[in-house]
């Protein structure tokens, strides 16, 4: 409960009890309606990671006093998403979680960026216009196994040769 006051009134002649709220009260409820607060649970529902975890914080500061606890209460968020999103806006640091960070496998062209530049090379030198010139989209006759047999014959390792996913990503058939 709030603590109550003993303060005079207005008139300086009677004393009276009265709640005292202000600015820096933990207690008093921060002015949003019902409906407000829905909207604010949906816009956030409709992120991830760490956009909804600065919209979050961005809601904390502006409606709760910075308080995570506080939005727990009145907002219905985690109270530890708010507190990582309230540390990424102090510090300007994103956090990862370990399994976007340390999953996944790189992929080709980030293993090989040589090969992948020659590869691109091969695949731009293949391109043709669309015949119909409806689009501006480049075609290529080139076909993913003689993408991968020219770069064995300029001289790319067989280890290093891409799959046939990797040779359509650029444009091979």
């Amino acid at each position: 409960m709030p603590p109550e006051m003993i303060t005079q009134s207005s008139d300086k002649s009677s004393w009276g009890a009265r709640l005292a709220r202000s600015p820096w009260d933990p207690f008093s409820q921060p002015s949003l309606k019902p409906s407000q607060i829905q909207d604010l649970r949906l816009a956030a529902s409709k992120m991830t990671g760490a956009a909804r975890r600065a919209f979050q914080a961005e809601m904390t500061l502006k409606y709760c006093r910075g308080s995570a606890r506080l939005a727990e209460t009145i907002l219905g968020w985690s109270r530890e998403a708010v507190e990582v999103g309230l540390a990424e806006h102090r510090t300007g640091i994103i956090c990862l979680g370990a399994q976007s960070a340390l999953s996944g496998r790189n992929r080709w062209e980030e293993n090989y960026p040589e090969a992948a530049e020659v590869l691109r090379g091969l695949a731009e030198a293949h391109a043709q216009q669309d015949p119909t010139f409806r689009t501006t989209l480049a075609y290529t006759r080139l076909t993913a196994k003689a993408a991968g047999e020219a770069l064995w014959a300029q001289g790319v390792a067989e280890d290093q040769l891409p799959s046939p996913s990797t040779g359509k990503r650029h444009g091979c058939r």
